[in-house]
């Protein structure tokens, strides 16, 4: 067998063995009839995105999901792919272009979109090469980009399906608008903030009279649109204000004053302006009561020209001016303080502005439906749980979904306008035109829309346009619906929601049957992690420093179900300490392994004994157990319990007991040696195959140093439990020679004995089994507890000068002469004796005084005793090891 290097070091590895993956062609998806099938489509990171702690934490629960069912037997998929990402793609290029002092404008439409194709092209590959460097097991044969020739297809086909059954409409309504991006964007796509704002009490003088009406806004810029004052029909304050007209300030134009009970009578002066153009609930009180539409403000959140005082000027620039016109007017009345929630644009954190425009919209409620019905029935399963409730609500209360973006990177919608503005959606230009020339009943000019589909309408058919819909493939037949999907929770509505609702509308099945929704990756005291806070570690500089499994590892070990993860680098140390521990115990069973061979072992020579059967036990059980985890996506627990078994279990007890055998070269221990040589071949084995999903890299590197045949770790067989080989009363005993060198070891370090000094132990037991297991043991136990001469009996008297503890149904004696200082030790434990008089004196005087003990209820007093019985029995044992030394 090989040797392994003296030192762990991931960065000499990793690329080698991700290298020999690839090329070998083993990520690849089989397409066995005879096994069972496992697939999962990965969130498709943004061609904008480098990695970050979020994805290294996203793509290890997907890969530790993909290992274990490629080793467990299935035709396994993981399905790479990137995302346009409309928006954040384009602002990119944009960026880039204005370092040269050039717009897209200045480049024009199709000259812009080849510029984004080649910053695609350079750019785009660097997610997924960091992909490769935390092990990912992608099929990376099938990787596919929202944008590629096939998903535009798939995009454009239901886009037509959706429009010819009335889901698809176009129309003018309020949407949230980004001044900045000059797009509109979904509700979703609106990250709402409390911040302080401010109240401004404006009075508009009534029409034909010295009275005024007084307003309460928090956006005075607005009012230049302002349509009506509305107030509540049961306001006596205003009802015979109902009907007039009051003076806008700052216009002069009239507006009306209406009555709605829409209208709160306690908010503010009770009288509420109304611009329809600017507010959705103004927009739709407005449609109600047929009012115009009046837009102030140009795209861009500057104010139009109709109002030459503040024309070209910025939204908040424009408010400062006109609060400043209506202070000097005399139609500021008061400011107030007030705090209240701002929308801003998930991409730029520009403040957004409703605004009316032309978009085109899917209709919901009849997609929500059966997305609703999957989760409760059971086939679509939410994990952890509790998301479910937060899913219903969404859903339950959904708006329409305006899919129109007015950028220039993106899906184009397939929609073509006549003469007269009718539409023809079609696939291609052809198809639009003999659309036209049926409908028209001659050739006519068409324009197609500008506009682009939102980013996450191409990511809602992301599990079945990947597979080759709208083609009957063979991957769609096998591996859709998909299995699982990993993504974090902040995106259940913008992504997954609207996947199964496209899902159950295109193919008439789920698109997954379990979603593990994981929280977001926070720094050590709780903060989201960004650039801007300097709180975002580069994973690339991690693996560097610490390699890739030890941060999956760390990862996945510190992130229980749905829970947010507390990230600090110091966590780390755990997983590289982890892994320098499996390494350096592989090396050392390695070096003992020089004569034996695996392939010529004959195994009727093995004669098991009882450390054997114990980890042949806690194998097949932890095999279980992980599996068992793993199948629930109780990841962290998984990974415990393979660090339990692997770093306590086998290393810190097994090893070390098998050095007992393994350096004893006498004839009459060679099959002892040749069984726990066997042993430590199949635990490592099954060990590193176990632990394999988990840190790919270094379990392959040792376990081409050990194999009997095989080209890969991964694709070898993921360990089964044999239920023979479990024993509770192997396990049992065993944990009694556990216990015992525990204690001994604890008897020296009390002491400050040397761990190397020899001593004298004298067992005192009547319980058979044990007495049975010392002796069959004792080999063991003298070695690794450092013993001298070990007394073993039912019947023995209690030696003087020993440390003492209880171990089962043994009584376990230390001899403790010669080996430590009587006198010093006398000193200690007096020392003792004093502290502990002390606060059994005031627990005796405590529960003597009669105003305590009258007064206080049964559970105190109850406390109290148990308390007093504590410090006496510490006092009585004092007492005696006292006597044993004088």
């Amino acid at each position: 067998m090989n040797e392994l290097a003296t030192t762990y070091s991931p960065n000499e590895i990793e690329g080698k063995w991700y290298k020999y993956w690839e090329e070998s062609k083993f990520f690849a998806a089989t397409l066995d009839d005879n096994k069972a099938n496992y697939s999962i489509v990965i969130p498709p990171p943004n061609v904008t995105g480098i990695l970050h702690m979020g994805h290294i934490l996203n793509n290890s629960i997907q890969d530790v999901l993909v290992r274990y069912k490629r080793m467990s037997g299935y035709n396994t998929l993981w399905m790479p792919g990137t995302d346009h990402a409309g928006i954040a793609t384009q602002n990119r290029v944009e960026r880039k272009l204005a370092e040269n002092g050039l717009t897209k404008e200045d480049l024009g439409r199709d000259e812009f979109i080849k510029q984004v194709w080649e910053w695609k092209e350079q750019y785009g590959g660097a997610i997924t090469n960091q992909l490769r460097r935390i092990g990912a097991s992608l099929d990376w044969d099938r990787e596919r980009f929202t944008m590629d020739e096939g998903l535009s297809e798939s995009v454009k086909d239901i886009f037509i399906k959706l429009f010819n059954d009335g889901l698809i409409y176009q129309g003018e309504y309020m949407v949230n608008w980004c001044p900045r991006c000059g797009t509109a964007l979904a509700d979703d796509e609106v990250e709402h903030e409390e911040k302080a704002g401010s109240l401004w009490n404006i009075k508009y003088p009534v029409k034909d009279s010295d009275e005024f009406l007084i307003i309460a806004t928090t956006r005075p810029e607005t009012m230049l649109a302002d349509v009506a004052i509305a107030v509540n029909p049961n306001d006596e304050r205003y009802s015979h204000l109902v009907g007039k007209n009051v003076i806008l300030p700052l216009v002069g134009r009239e507006i009306p004053v209406i009555a709605d009970e829409y209208v709160d009578m306690e908010f503010g002066t009770g009288a509420l302006k109304i611009t329809p153009a600017h507010d959705p609930n103004d927009f739709t009180l407005g449609q109600k009561f047929n009012l115009p539409i009046i837009n102030m403000m140009t795209p861009e959140g500057k104010v139009s020209n109709d109002y030459p005082a503040y024309a070209g000027m910025d939204r908040f620039d424009a408010r400062k001016k006109m609060v400043a016109d209506l202070e000097e007017g005399g139609f500021l009345v008061k400011v107030e303080s007030h705090s209240h929630n701002v929308g801003g644009c998930y991409r730029c954190n520009t403040v957004v502005e409703p605004r009316v425009s032309k978009q085109w919209f899917v209709k919901m409620k009849p997609l929500a439906e059966k997305a609703l019905e999957v989760v409760r029935n059971g086939k679509v399963k939410l994990m952890p749980k509790r998301w479910e409730k937060v899913y219903y609500n969404w859903l339950e209360n959904i708006r329409d979904w305006c899919i129109s973006r007015q950028i220039w990177w993106g899906h184009r919608i397939p929609a073509w306008y006549g003469p007269d503005m009718h539409i023809f959606v079609a696939k291609t230009e052809e198809e639009a035109f003999a659309q036209a020339k049926a409908h028209y009943g001659h050739d006519v000019e068409l324009t197609q829309e500008t506009d682009v589909l939102d980013t996450w309408f191409s990511s809602a058919l992301w599990p079945f346009s990947t597979l080759g819909w709208p083609d009957k493939t063979t991957e769609l037949a096998k591996f859709y619906p998909t299995s699982t999907l990993v993504t974090g929770a902040d995106i259940l509505f913008f992504w997954v929601a609207r996947m199964v609702m496209f899902g159950m509308y295109t193919m008439d099945d789920i698109p997954f049957e379990n979603v593990y929704l994981h929280g977001i990756v926070r720094d050590e005291i709780g903060r989201k992690m960004s650039k801007s806070l300097g709180n975002s570690p580069d994973p690339l500089n991690l693996i560097e420093e610490y390699g890739a499994d030890a941060i999956r590892f760390t990862m996945l070990y510190n992130t229980s179900q749905g829970q947010d993860v507390h990230f600090s680098e110091k966590l780390i140390e755990m997983g590289r300490n982890f892994a320098n521990k499996i390494w350096n115990v592989s090396r050392f069973v390695l070096m003992n392994l020089e004569d034996f061979d695996m392939k010529s072992f004959d195994k009727s020579n093995v004669q098991l004994e009882l450390v054997d059967e114990w980890i042949f036990s806690k194998l097949n059980k932890t095999s279980k157990d992980v599996a068992d985890k793993l199948e629930k996506f109780q990841l962290d627990e998984a990974a415990k319990s393979l660090y339990e078994f692997l770093r306590g279990d086998f290393c810190d007890w097994y090893v070390e007991l098998a050095k007992v055998r393994l350096y004893n070269k006498e004839e009459s221990g060679i099959q002892s040696r040749q069984t726990a040589q066997y042993v430590l071949w199949t635990v490592l084995d099954a060990g590193l195959k176990l632990l394999h999903p988990f840190m790919p890299y270094i379990t392959e590197e040792i376990w081409q140093k050990i194999k009997v045949d095989g080209e890969t770790i991964m694709l070898s067989s993921y360990p089964v439990c044999d239920d023979s080989l479990v024993s509770d009363e192997k396990e049992k005993a065993f944990e009694y020679i556990q216990g015992l060198i525990s204690s001994l070891r604890n008897i020296r370090a009390e002491r400050g004995i040397s761990p190397a000094k020899e001593a004298k132990v004298v067992i005192r037991t009547s319980n058979p089994v044990e007495l049975e297991t010392l002796k069959a043991n004792e080999l063991f136990i003298t070695k690794l507890a450092k013993i001298e001469e070990l007394t073993v009996g039912s019947d023995l008297a209690t030696p003087e000068q020993s440390g003492f503890r209880v171990n089962g149904n043994s009584e376990v004696f230390m001899i403790l002469t010669g080996l430590l200082d009587v006198e010093s030790e006398i000193k200690k434990i007096n020392e003792q004796l004093e502290k502990v008089k002390k606060d059994l004196d005031k627990a005796n005087a405590k529960l003597s005084d009669e105003r305590f003990t009258s007064k206080a209820p049964a559970h105190i007093l109850d406390r109290e005793r148990r308390i007093q019985q504590e410090f006496q029995d510490k006092y009585d044992k004092l007492m005696e090891n006292l006597k044993n030394f004088q």
